[in-house]
């Protein structure tokens, strides 16, 4: 039986004691070495895992993050329910990867079988937290919540701008036909998958057109959770009715080696329909459409057919209605990664 058992993302439990007690931490923010500095003072008034003792630890999470090398811990303090830590725990990051982060603090007392027991836990969420506040505060030990494998509505948000230019609007014919340009800024805030970081690329279609012809994408930017793509699109060949009908899908990737993983995409069109009833899968005019995002139907229509994909929400379907209504100018959107 090892320790890793009684880890943040297992299931059972060796036994169990009913939380109490308060720790006691700081955060800072070191900009000049670019570290998140957990300071773990000490513990009060802990339950006891044996006769009027227990042997506590803290771990630490950069939540999502449940890998290894998110794992901070301190030393064991032995026969103690009062246990002074004054240790630091260090992680190496850009502040601005803190936003979409939540540390995990979590108390244990140490099994020399590895029957370590659980004696409470804090999250903060990161995003939310003062940085100016460096001082010492108390915070009273919680029961385990479960840890969703992926319960997040939302991945962080993508930054674009759209600009419809009718044909001929620019004078000598040009352009001959109508372009929608499409200019995608960069991702903020983004949640990992798992790992602490994302090789992230954007990837679009102009639907009902699924084709790879109506594919595009933006570079691959390696190792950030704001990766700034700075790319531009163009698609042509349409009329201000032809994108009344139409869906411009924006799905954001993780790439790896031999494949990739979607953390959210959006979707701009005018379609709303309700939701039917078929449980979840690709959302496209075709099966040659596997690209797109997953989720409930919903029975908006395109060019008189019922499609799924026409299921924006109000946000997004006010960029589009702003793109139409404001030909020739560029419509600034930020927006949500949904993951449905």
């Amino acid at each position: 039986l090892s320790g890793s058992l009684m880890s943040l993302y297992s299931e059972g439990e060796l036994g169990r004691v009913a939380v109490r007690g308060c720790v006691q931490f700081s955060l800072r923010y070191h900009p000049a070495k670019k570290e998140l500095q957990v300071h773990v003072l000490r513990c009060r008034e802990l339950a006891e895992a044996k006769k009027q003792r227990s042997d506590p630890y803290i771990k630490t999470y950069l939540l999502p993050d449940k890998s290894n090398r998110s794992k901070r811990k301190t030393a064991v303090r032995k026969r103690s329910l009062d246990p002074v830590f004054n240790e630091t725990l260090k992680y190496k990051l850009e502040k601005k990867e803190l936003q979409g982060r939540t540390l995990n603090l979590s108390v244990w007392h140490h099994d020399s079988l590895g029957r370590n027991l659980f004696l409470g836990e804090v999250e903060v969420a990161l995003g939310t937290w003062d940085w100016a506040n460096t001082r010492p505060e108390w915070f009273n030990l919680q029961p385990r919540m479960p840890i969703p494998s992926d319960g997040l509505a939302s991945r962080g948000s993508l930054n674009l701008a759209l600009k419809f230019i009718p044909a001929g609007s620019e004078g000598e014919g040009m352009p001959p036909t109508g372009e929608l340009h499409i200019w995608v800024k960069d991702a903020q805030s983004l949640v990992p998958l798992q790992s602490g970081t994302v090789d992230a690329f954007v990837q679009c279609y102009v639907l009902p057109d699924d084709s790879k012809a109506s594919r595009q994408k933006t570079r691959v930017v390696k190792r950030s959770l704001n990766p700034l793509f700075n790319h531009t699109m163009v698609y042509d060949g349409f009329q201000a009715k032809d994108l009344a009908e139409a869906c411009a899908e924006f799905t954001l990737w993780h790439h790896e080696a031999f494949s990739k993983r979607q953390l959210g995409g959006i979707r701009l069109s005018l379609g709303t329909g309700e939701e039917q009833e078929e449980g979840p899968q690709l959302l496209g005019v075709s099966p040659g459409h596997s690209p797109g995002l997953t989720g409930a139907l919903s029975a908006g229509s395109s060019y008189g057919l019922p499609v799924g994909w026409m299921d924006s929400t109000a946000e997004e379907q006010g960029v589009w209605k702003q793109l139409l209504q404001q030909p020739g100018r560029w419509v600034e959107a930020l927006l949500p990664l949904r993951t449905n």
